[in-house]
């Protein structure tokens, strides 16, 4: 009995060994939990990271949570980020590489009350502009320079409102114009009665200005550790089958997100249309960062006048490493 007590308890050990094999990572997201994110909530729901042999930890974000210094705090091991927020980490010391680039398009654009006369970004002079700060601001600030619009006021400049995380500088008429999502924003402001016909929209994408967003990004420090390396492949190819799903099945995706938001404040509907935006975002891209696009934001970022986020051009701060080995 005594033997057989041994190996029972040698047995339990084995096995709590074998269930806490999977490797360990934490996914700092850049806000909260919502279908702009859907692809990594599948990937966990549908057992793509268990395939892979990880233990994958979701954290959502919010306006008090910053991800660049969560990675530097050794809260998580990757970072959702947009690229604006990440060179500028950068530049001021924080090694932060892209390892992939699951969106593919911008999301971000100006929605403006059509009946202020505005058609054309010319239209802009003389009026009040809600836009996002904390990184956000720089590619309107580059958009405003590349036409030769100030950004101080008057006649003919723009006056910058700060805004929140709402929409409502615009239904109130504090503002002519503010940022918007074409997944988010956009439509909470069609939600509180606005109808698309009184409005008029502005994406950053079409006006060739558009920088990228949610890249998946690692510590270049970790990056020399080969261990994390085959993490980081791993979790790449789990996280990149979870998107393409989502796409492939944006109501179920949008689903499993409701289920995974523990707050309990997002709708069925607004998350079933948030994907079907989304989707069209990471439509395109198999998770590589393209050369180009990261060139085009540089220099939308480099040309943001006399306060440019960046200062220089960023070197090392992309790799194809992890989706060469992860996707090919």
């Amino acid at each position: 009995m005594k033997t057989a007590l041994i190996g029972a308890g040698m047995a339990a050990m084995f096995g709590a060994s074998a269930a806490q094999a999977a490797d360990e990572v934490k996914l700092q997201l850049q806000w909260v939990t919502q279908a702009q994110f859907a692809g990594y909530y599948v990937a966990l729901d549908k057992g793509f990271y268990e395939e892979e042999d990880l233990d994958v930890t979701i954290l959502p974000g919010g306006p008090d949570i910053a991800p660049p210094q969560v990675l530097a705090g050794g809260g998580a091991d990757v970072m959702l980020n947009w690229m604006p927020s990440a060179l500028a980490a950068r530049e001021k010391g924080l090694p932060v590489v892209n390892i992939a680039q699951p969106f593919k398009s911008s999301g971000l654009m100006l929605t403006c009350w059509k009946d202020t006369g505005i058609t054309g970004p010319e239209d802009f002079k003389g009026k009040t502009i809600g836009v996002w700060f904390f990184g956000n601001e720089y590619p309107f600030l580059s958009w405003m320079s590349q036409l030769g619009i100030p950004t101080d006021g008057g006649d003919e400049g723009i006056t910058v409102l700060k805004q929140g995380f709402n929409v409502d500088p615009l239904l109130q008429r504090q503002a002519d114009c503010i940022s918007t999502m074409t997944y988010n924003e956009y439509w909470q402001v069609i939600d509180a009665g606005v109808s698309p016909e009184e409005l008029v929209t502005f994406k950053y994408e079409e006006q060739g200005v558009a920088t990228l967003e949610d890249g998946i990004y690692a510590l270049e420090e970790n990056l020399s550790d080969p261990a994390f390396v085959d993490k980081m492949v791993r979790f790449v190819r789990a996280s990149m089958k979870g998107w393409k799903y989502a796409e492939a099945n944006p109501d179920e995706a949008a689903e499993i997100v409701l289920d995974n938001d523990a707050t309990g404040a997002q709708t069925e509907t607004h998350q079933k249309r948030m994907m079907g935006e989304i989707a069209k975002l990471t439509a395109g891209s198999n998770g590589t960062l393209d050369p180009a696009d990261f060139d085009r934001t540089v220099a939308t970022l480099l040309g943001g006048g006399s306060d440019p986020v960046i200062t220089k051009e960023p070197e090392g701060a992309w790799t194809h490493a992890i989706t060469d080995a992860a996707l090919n």
